[in-house]
C-alpha cells in the first residue's frame, strides 16, 4: 500500500441520478476510485417489489447502462469502482457486470460483499414484522476493503453504509485498521460529504444564489493517510464547494455529535472546515470512538394500500367549501371509511388574485387501508359522484385511481457478532470478514458551552434564512433539520435565540412531537431532530414533503427578531 493522497469521487447520490455523471468523473479529472451511492430506504422497498416479480432483479439497473459505456475508460485510467447498487442482489449484479465484460471484451476483475441480507434469518431476539419484503443490516467499510486488497477492479455491495463506500477503499489503500479510530472517523466524514453527490456541490443549497448551480459537478475528496481530506471537484465543472456546502451537506441525515456507524463513531462536534482554496474545503479534526456493540437493520414491508385526491377550492368561502365536501365524503363513505383518513387544507390562495390558480386552495385527502377496495373503488366512486353535487367550481387535481402499495420502514438492531460478512472474490472465494472487535455503548455528548451573547441592540423583523442556512431530511419516520451561520456574530445569537422551544414555536407541526436539539459549535451549527414527523416514514407518504427535504427551507422563511448588526 502507497502512502499518496487517494483520490475519491462520487458519480450518484440516489437511484435516478443524473445518468452521464460517471463519464463525467472518469474523464474531468485524475480519480482513483469512483463510487455510486444509489440505495435509500424508499428504493430498498422498490427493490424488494421488483424482486417478487423477478428473483433475478433487486439491484440497481441504471448502473449496468452507465458502465456499459463507462466500464472501458475506467480501466484505462486505471480506476477502481465501488458502488452499493447491488441493493438486494448483490451476488446477481457482479454476475451481471462480468457478463457485461466479458461481451465488451474488457478483463475486469468484479467482487461483491454478502452478509447484509438478515431478511430468512434466524438472530435471537430478532423479529420481522408480517410482510416484511427485505431485512438488511448496514454494514461498514472492510469487507471493501478485503475485496480491494484482493485486486478487484470493481467491488458490487448491498446495504452498506454510505460512507463505507470511501472508508473501505481509504482502508486498503492506506492499510488502515479497525482501531485506528480517528483515521476511519475522518473517512467516514469525508465519506458523509460525497454520498449525496451535487449535494456537496452547491445543489439543493440554501445560498444557491451565490454561485452557478444550473448543472453542478460531482464531488471528489482527496484522503491523506492521517484521515485529514480535502473536498473538491474536477476543474471546469459546474457548481462550488465552500464551507457552507460541506456544512450543509454534514448536517444532512445526521443528528447528535456521536455519528455511528460498523466501524467507528465519529464525532461531528470535532469536524474542523477550512477553506484551501477556491473549490476546496479541507476537514481535519475528526474524533473517532469504538462504534456500537449493535448494527442497524433495515425493515421494509408493505403497509397496505393508499390513495389521495386534491379538491381544488377557488375563491370565496373557502373554509365552508372544505367543510361541506369533508361531510358529503364522510357521509358517502359511512360504513367503509379507511382506517386512516388524512385531510390537509392547502391554502394557496389570495383575496381579489388576478389568475384562478392564485385564487385557489388545495383541500389533500389521503387514505389509507389493508384492503385496497376501501380506498380504490369505494373513494373513487365517493369523490366521483360529487362533481355535480357539491361546492361551487368543484374540480380535483386528478381522478383518484385504484388504491396503490405503500411501504413502512423500520429499524432495528441486532448484535455486531450475528452478521456474518463475507468478501467473494471473482475467483469465488469467500473470505470472512470480522466484525468490529471492541465496541462502545453510545452515550449522549453534554452540550457544550455556548458562546458569549450577542450584546443586545436594535432588531428588525426578518426571515431566519436571511442570516442562517438550512438544511432536512428524512431518517424513518423521524426529520432532521440542520441550521448554520457562517458568522462568530451570528453563532452568538444563533445559539442563543434557536432553542427546542422556539423551533417549536416557528414549525408549529412539530408542537406535539419530541424536539431534540444538539450543538455543534465548530461548525457553529444546530441539529434538530423532530421525532414522528413523517409517520411510517417516505414510502408511507404520511404528509406532504414525506421525505422532510423542504422542512429546512420552511423554517428559514419564518420571521423573528433578528438582530440589525447581522442584518
Amino acid at each position: 500500500m502507497t502512502g499518496r493522497v487517494l483520490r475519491i469521487g462520487n458519480a450518484s447520490g440516489f437511484y435516478g441520478d443524473r445518468f452521464d455523471a460517471m463519464r463525467e468523473m472518469l474523464t474531468g479529472g485524475d480519480l482513483d476510485v469512483l463510487t455510486g451511492d444509489y440505495l435509500a430506504e424508499l428504493t430498498m422497498l422498490i427493490l424488494g417489489r421488483d424482486r417478487l416479480k423477478d428473483p433475478g432483479a433487486g439491484y440497481a439497473r441504471t448502473f449496468l447502462r452507465q458502465l456499459e459505456e463507462c466500464l472501458g475508460l475506467a480501466q484505462e485510467r486505471s480506476v477502481k469502482i465501488v458502488t452499493n447498487a447491488g441493493g438486494l442482489n448483490p451476488a446477481g449484479l457482479a454476475d451481471a457486470v462480468r457478463k457485461l465484460a466479458d461481451r465488451l471484451g474488457i478483463p475486469v476483475r468484479v467482487a461483491h460483499v454478502e452478509g447484509d441480507d438478515l431478511t430468512g434469518a434466524r438472530i435471537a431476539g430478532f423479529v420481522r414484522p408480517e410482510g416484511t419484503l427485505a431485512a438488511h443490516a448496514y454494514l461498514g467499510g472492510f469487507g471493501i476493503a478485503e475485496c480491494l486488497r484482493a485486486g478487484a477492479d470493481l467491488v458490487v455491495t448491498g446495504r452498506v453504509t454510505d460512507a463505507a463506500l470511501v472508508t473501505g477503499p481509504a482502508a486498503a489503500h492506506f492499510g488502515w485498521t479497525r482501531g485506528q479510530y480517528d483515521r476511519l472517523a475522518g473517512a467516514v466524514v469525508a465519506g458523509h460529504v460525497l454520498e449525496c453527490g451535487a449535494q456537496a456541490t452547491g445543489g439543493n443549497y440554501a445560498f444557491f444564489t451565490e454561485g452557478d448551480v444550473r448543472r453542478p459537478g460531482f464531488p471528489l475528496a482527496e484522503i491523506h493517510e492521517d484521515g485529514t481530506a480535502v473536498v473538491t471537484k474536477h476543474p471546469g465543472t459546474g457548481g462550488f464547494v465552500d464551507a457552507g456546502t460541506v456544512t450543509a451537506q454534514l448536517l444532512y441525515e445526521t443528528a447528535g455529535a456521536r455519528y455511528a456507524g460498523p466501524d467507528v463513531t465519529a464525532r461531528l462536534d470535532t469536524v474542523r472546515l477550512g477553506q484551501d482554496g477556491p473549490d476546496r474545503v479541507r476537514i481535519e479534526g475528526v474524533r473517532g470512538e469504538a462504534p456500537p456493540p449493535t448494527l442497524k437493520v433495515g425493515l421494509n414491508r408493505l403497509g397496505g394500500f393508499r390513495n389521495e385526491v386534491s379538491f381544488v377550492l377557488t375563491g370565496l368561502d373557502i373554509e365552508a367549501k372544505a367543510a361541506l365536501v369533508r361531510g358529503q365524503l364522510a357521509d358517502a363513505l359511512a360504513g367503509s371509511e379507511p382506517a386512516e383518513v388524512r385531510w390537509d387544507l392547502v391554502r394557496t390562495d389570495r383575496p381579489d388574485a388576478d389568475t384562478e390558480e392564485t385564487a385557489s386552495a388545495v383541500l389533500r385527502l389521503v387514505v389509507k387501508d389493508r384492503d385496497q377496495d376501501v380506498v380504490g373503488r369505494a373513494l373513487t366512486g365517493a369523490a366521483v359522484e360529487l362533481a355535480l353535487a357539491s361546492y361551487p367550481g368543484f374540480h380535483v387535481l386528478a381522478p383518484p385511481g385504484k388504491g396503490a402499495p405503500y411501504g413502512v420502514f423500520e429499524a432495528a438492531y441486532v448484535p455486531q457478532g450475528a452478521v456474518e460478512q463475507v468478501a467473494v472474490l471473482d475467483d469465488g472465494r469467500r473470505i470472512p470478514v470480522p466484525g468490529a472487535g471492541q465496541t462502545r455503548v453510545l452515550t449522549a455528548v453534554p452540550e457544550p458551552e455556548l458562546p458569549v451573547p450577542l450584546p443586545a441592540g436594535p432588531v428588525r423583523r426578518a426571515p431566519l434564512g436571511r442570516v442562517a442556512g438550512a438544511r432536512s431530511g428524512d431518517k424513518g419516520g423521524d426529520a432532521n433539520v440542520g441550521v448554520w451561520v457562517r458568522t462568530d456574530d451570528a453563532w452568538r445569537w444563533l445559539a442563543h435565540e434557536l432553542t427546542a422551544d422556539r423551533f417549536r414555536e416557528l414549525m408549529p407541526e412539530s408542537r406535539p412531537l419530541t424536539v431534540v436539539r444538539h450543538v455543534l459549535p465548530h461548525l457553529r451549527a444546530l441539529n434538530f431532530t423532530v421525532e414522528g414527523v413523517l409517520g411510517a416514514g417516505v414510502a408511507a407518504q404520511h404528509r406532504f414533503d414525506p421525505q422532510a427535504k423542504a422542512l429546512g427551507e420552511w423554517l428559514r422563511s419564518r420571521h423573528l427578531d433578528i438582530p440589525e448588526a447581522l442584518l
